[in-house]
């Protein structure tokens, strides 16, 4: 009777270290898990700042291209009356020509 509850005895410590050390292997795989949570947690910040920047930057060109656009409308309009003062001056030119 001792001999079995002997057995018995080292039967259950021997599933017990396989317990435990399938516990090991879970804690180790768990701490592993988390640092690479850890890990993507960073680079998903480091991304989002990433669109962050580059939203600001595409925001500023598109301020800066409106103002090119206005600056451009400004300077054909101006162009335009620069044009039709100089047919007025061409016409007043032949017309003086004309006099002598």
């Amino acid at each position: 009777m001792l001999d079995i509850l002997k057995r018995l005895e080292t039967k259950m410590d021997q599933g017990l270290g396989r317990l435990e050390t399938k516990m090991d292997n879970l804690e180790t795989k768990v701490n592993s898990l988390e640092t690479k949570l850890d890990e993507h947690t960073l680079i998903l910040r480091a991304l989002e700042h990433s669109a962050q920047v580059n939203k600001a930057e595409h925001d500023k060109m598109s301020n800066d291209i409106a103002q090119i656009q206005g600056d451009v409308c400004s300077i054909k309009k101006d162009l335009s009356q620069v044009e039709l003062v100089t047919a007025n001056n061409w016409a007043d030119i032949v017309k003086l020509k004309a006099v002598k």
